[in-house]
């Protein structure tokens, strides 16, 4: 165990563009340290969380449903303090959060439609104290003024569809871990808006189809705002009165405005305009402030519901396209042009009668920035397509090898999942992590209406194999930014968990 780079040299030189030239000096990326088993496990490195105050980083380990504490003193040589198993509360750790010296963790039970367990310990794992929460608890937050734990209740269904909870928030107070539940069963669809999706089999209730993924909260600890990942929409949350406020769908992406690659049968960048419009579909979500107005910033991964029971996916090849809104059909569907891609069966059918006047696919392939009450203010459209094809052509839009190109283009593309803000010399950056392509993009924020792309960084060899551990960081699942006064090094650091490679790296930026 310990520190290794798969950069030459460790040193990634971040030219800026020109609306960044008030910066003195160029930033460097520099990957400090990468901790890993020397085994490889996929699922070993998911979310993680940092430790100010004993500058430690929390890694949730799915694959051993621990969470492991490491050393962060010094990045270059990582030391696993101690590993602090979640077995007694459940089969699954799936989101840690850390505040002061408050550590919670989110547990699914072992029957995974049961409602499971948030846990609350201290920095060590000592002084446990768990409470109840929703069914499938996958993401938990603290409130930035420590009084609170928010958990994301996802409530997934079985494989077979006949038991499906009901997705909730759980609010949870800290001193005494009294909770109080957001519900949504008394919403209609019509609350949401135009572009909210739901699909799902006949007989399932709006609540049933409702899946909460991931929270931000304002810096007041005031509001919380909630990704329903799968509906395609953000709740908005009242966190001292346990209100839900207001719900809204994020409408649709016009595809037919950019060039991109839907195609995974040619085996080569193909990026083009289609007929296609997308659903956003975030699954990170992050909150910021700039003169006084509040944005909110998505990462656009894309989820689909493809169970045994139920499944709304289906390949444009498969469905019956209407003639008059599509009258090169038949040529659209062949697979080197439309017919691989990925889309939803719950929208489009506008008339019920198995004939599609529209095709919706699943994620926006991009990060956006929204008003607080959802209305979009920038999307970064095709550019994480259009960077990636230029610079990795060997690799793009694959899962992080060489020997995987062009196999995500017909499903989500890179999946933006993970999502850190953070400053850098008095202006606000987001960091987006590219969950299949692997990586990190960094965009300056300093005008939310018109971010600039920074650079994109990686700690991987795409000419190796993940199990012999070669391939280096793959499938960034957690992203998050350290400022450079809460740093051991005293320099801002960037952290990112991968689920696949089963590797947590640091990279220190100067």
């Amino acid at each position: 165990l310990g520190s290794r780079s798969f950069l030459a040299g460790g040193l990634l030189t971040l030219v800026l563009g020109a609306s960044s030239a008030s910066f003195a000096q160029k930033l460097d990326f520099k990957v400090l340290g990468s901790y890993g088993g020397e085994v490889y496990r996929a699922g070993s490195a998911e979310i993680v969380a940092y430790d100010h105050k004993g500058q430690r980083l929390y890694v949730v380990k799915g694959a051993d449903n621990a969470i492991d504490v490491l050393d962060l003193k010094d990045p270059t040589t990582f030391k696993k303090l101690m590993s602090l198993s979640m077995a007694p509360y459940g089969k699954g750790a799936n989101s840690v959060a850390v505040h002061g010296d408050v550590v919670a963790a989110a547990v699914e039970a072992d029957s995974k439609q049961a409602p499971g367990k948030l846990v609350v310990m201290d920095r060590d794992g000592g002084n446990v104290r768990t409470v109840t929460v929703g069914a499938l608890p996958d993401m938990v937050t603290i409130t930035p003024n420590g009084k609170y734990a928010l958990v994301a209740n996802e409530g997934e269904p079985s494989d077979d569809y006949k038991v499906d909870p009901e997705g909730t928030v759980s609010i949870v107070r800290l001193s005494d871990l009294r909770v109080r539940t957001i519900t949504f069963g008394h919403l209609k669809r019509s609350d949401f808006g135009r572009g909210a999706h739901f699909p799902s089999p006949k007989g399932t209730t709006l609540a049933q189809d409702i899946e909460p993924e991931y929270i931000a909260v304002s810096q007041d600890s005031r509001t919380a705002f909630v990704t329903l990942q799968e509906n395609n929409a953000v709740a908005v949350i009242d966190i001292e009165r346990a209100l839900l406020t207001r719900v809204f769908a994020l409408g649709f992406k016009d595809f037919s405005r950019f060039d991109f690659d839907v195609s995974d049968t040619d085996k080569k960048i193909n990026m083009r305009k289609w007929p296609v419009k997308g659903l956003y579909q975030p699954d990170s979500i992050a909150t910021f402030v700039d003169r006084k107005v509040t944005y909110l910033v998505t990462a656009n991964e894309g989820d689909a519901r493809d169970y045994k029971g139920y499944s709304e996916e289906a390949r444009v090849a498969e469905l019956k396209l209407d003639e008059t809104v599509f009258p090169n059909a038949s040529e659209l569907q062949k697979n080197d042009q439309l017919g691989r891609l990925k889309v939803t069966k719950a929208q489009g059918d506008t008339g019920g009668n198995g004939i599609f006047k529209e095709l919706v696919t699943f994620g926006g392939r991009s990060f956006s920035i929204w008003t607080a009450d959802g209305k979009l203010v920038w999307d970064s459209g095709n550019e994480f397509s259009r960077i990636l094809a230029e610079r990795h052509p060997t690799w793009a839009n694959s899962q992080g090898q060489e020997s995987t190109f062009d196999s995500r283009s017909d499903d989500k593309g890179e999946e933006p999942e993970g999502l850190a803000i953070g400053m850098l010399r008095g202006k606000r950056h987001a960091f987006i992590g590219l969950e299949r392509m692997g990586g990190v993009m960094i965009y300056d924020l300093s005008n939310p209406r018109a971010p600039t792309f920074v650079e994109y960084v990686h700690n991987s060899n795409p000419k190796g194999e993940v199990k012999a551990k070669t391939a280096g960081d793959v499938a960034p699942e957690g992203v998050i930014f350290i400022e450079a006064s809460k740093s051991p090094t005293g320099h801002a650091l960037l952290v990112t968990a991968s689920e696949v490679s089963g590797t947590t790296t640091v990279y220190e930026i100067k």
